[in-house]
């Protein structure tokens, strides 16, 4: 929602229904709510993208009941820029509704270079923060990550480092990404002794990736952690793009982020057939990809990214429709497996 001050600027105000329709989820057995839906940056927010966008994109997030915004050290192209922009809209828009927002920053990835700039050293992640603190003009994040085991490096030093964030009030709680169930669990034990509010854990989980299933959901569950999804849409497949085959523009035809015309091909019928139980639940297929991943009680809320407020809109629409019947679930899974 918009307004015009005085000299015709427009100024943002949120939608006073803000919190009425968006469905609202803990984070392990924290006292944090998440959304069902929370919005990452990783892609359509650094500096060759139009920060216009990004900045409408993040009003209609908040508007829609959206709180969670997910970011990373990385995030741009180029890397940092993400945060740079995000901040800038920040200040602009949501200065007054700070205390309404969980914002979330990461490190481990290569970020800088020499041999400081990368994984998970207690030297890289406190660097790590206090660029990111300053990138976004914030004097606290509510959740750091790893972003990424680091298997040179003992565990004990990058949660130890995690630990001393919080203790110097850089971030209110700690997660970790991409960590497997073995790793998550002597994360989590040394979180406990260190009395660091550890809660999130973030993963990689689709239809057509279910990696999580194994054990590391029952691991989180047991260490009272929220599990959030990242890649829902398996870049983009469980969405309607590809029904009729690869359109030249799409990340497929490029070769780009992970997908490939291989991936795409091998796995077309399986999209078609999962598109018409979508359509009889009388949902978009990414609506329910969505939905399908938020029926799991440890997960406490999955990320989308989003190139439009339109495209953002049509995603949220997923928490309309959140349950499945025992036939829906059987069919899914012979599709899948």
């Amino acid at each position: 929602m918009q307004i015009n001050d005085k000299s015709g600027v427009k100024e943002y105000l949120a939608d006073s229904q803000r919190y009425e329709t968006m469905t609202y989820k803990r984070a392990g057995i924290s006292g944090v709510l998440l959304p069902a839906l929370s919005l990452g940056l990783w892609h359509n927010f650094g500096f060759v993208d139009n920060i216009q966008n990004g900045r409408d994109v993040l009003r209609c997030a908040f508007d829609l009941g959206i709180t969670h915004f997910d970011l990373a050290n990385n995030y741009g192209p180029p890397f940092g820029s993400a945060e740079e922009n995000f901040g800038t809209i920040l200040k602009k828009d949501f200065k007054n509704y700070r205390d309404e927002l969980f914002i979330a920053t990461k490190a481990g990835y290569d970020m800088w270079p020499g041999p400081y700039g990368n994984l998970g050293s207690r030297k890289y992640l406190m660097a790590s923060i206090d660029q990111s603190l300053n990138r976004m003009g914030l004097d606290y994040v509510d959740i750091f990550y790893h972003h990424r085991p680091d298997p040179d490096t003992p565990l004990e030093e990058t949660m130890g480092a995690l630990a001393d964030i919080v203790r110097q009030g850089k971030a209110l709680y700690v997660g970790i990404s991409n960590y497997e169930s073995k790793e998550t669990r002597e994360a989590a034990q040394i979180l406990k002794r260190l009395n660091t509010p550890f809660i999130l854990h973030q993963a990689r989980y689709s239809m057509f990736d279910r990696w999580v299933e194994n054990d590391l959901l029952s691991t989180l569950e047991e260490n009272g952690v929220g599990c959030i999804a990242f890649s829902p849409l398996a870049q983009g497949m469980l969405t309607d793009k590809y029904l009729k085959g690869i359109p030249k523009d799409s990340r497929a035809a490029k070769d780009k982020t992970y997908l490939n015309v291989e991936t795409v091909t091998s796995n077309l019928e399986k999209v078609q057939l999962l598109d018409a139980i979508a359509q009889k639940r009388q949902q978009k297929l990414s609506q329910m990809a969505l939905a399908w991943i938020l029926r799991k009680p440890q997960v406490s809320s999955v990320l989308i990214g989003a190139s439009s407020a339109a495209q953002l809109k049509e995603n949220v629409k997923a928490v309309d429709n959140l349950n499945f019947t025992e036939e829906e679930l059987k069919l899914i899974d012979r599709i899948i497996s």
